[in-house]
């Protein structure tokens, strides 16, 4: 599992956050997905991670989206 990600009811109502930080996941998620480097994101936005973890956010996403169940319905038709 993932050793950089911790998830703690008392921070951020228990949202996945970088380990020894109170920095979201989804928001390093979403700095990604506006295209901005991991350098930027270290550099102008937390400067208090590392690459490491921005990989570690990305690495986590996908191990829930892997771990999640998908139940596929049909529509009756009338």
């Amino acid at each position: 599992m993932n050793t950089r990600i911790s998830v703690n009811p008392n921070i951020h109502f228990g949202k996945p956050c970088i380990i020894g930080t109170r920095i979201p996941v989804q928001s390093i998620l979403e700095l990604v997905s506006e295209g901005i480097s991991f350098a930027e994101i270290v550099r102008d936005y937390y400067s208090n991670i590392e690459i490491t973890d921005i990989k570690a956010c990305l690495q986590y996403a996908i191990e829930m989206i892997a771990a999640e169940e998908i139940h596929i319905t049909t529509e009756e038709t009338a």
